[in-house]
């Protein structure tokens, strides 16, 4: 097991909302499919106001978003921040349903696909968007979730 640590933060109800428990073991399983053994990290689940505004100020995009990842800067410890990953519920409830996923499944992929921006990876360009795919696949099939996007 990778020796970091996910904080979990609710500013928001927590009806429908992951236990900290899966939410730690989706990073960890995230952290271990690149071998990163130490860094520790925030997980914060946040409402459509909060989500808005944080889109808003960083990214100038004037709507909630699913997620959001906030690097962290490397520290001269042995433990580095990772950074910061922002969930916004009513939107990931809205597309759980829209998708017709289970609502645990999409959360677990959100948590992964921010835990993998943290580490690098990027979705911008095609060839990184497949490889970052791929990568979320593996990592939700060991978690026992089908295929996030539905391609295999």
């Amino acid at each position: 097991m990778p020796n970091a640590r996910t904080f979990v933060q609710y500013t928001t109800r927590r009806r429908g909302v992951p236990h900290p428990r899966s939410v730690r073991r989706w990073a960890q399983a995230a952290l271990r499919s690149v071998r990163r053994r130490s860094g520790d990290l925030t997980v914060r689940f946040v409402g459509a106001r909060e989500g808005r505004a944080l889109n808003r100020r960083w990214r100038g995009r004037d709507y909630a978003t699913n997620v959001l990842s906030f690097p962290g800067a490397a520290a001269s410890d042995a433990i580095a921040w990772l950074g910061d990953i922002v969930l916004c519920v009513p939107v990931i409830l809205a597309e759980a349903r829209a998708q017709r996923k289970p609502a645990d499944a999409h959360y677990a992929h959100m948590v992964v696909h921010g835990v993998l921006h943290l580490l690098g990876y990027d979705h911008l360009r095609g060839g990184d968007a497949i490889m970052m795919e791929r990568r979320e696949t593996a990592i939700l099939r060991s978690l026992g979730y089908p295929d996030p996007y539905g391609t295999g």
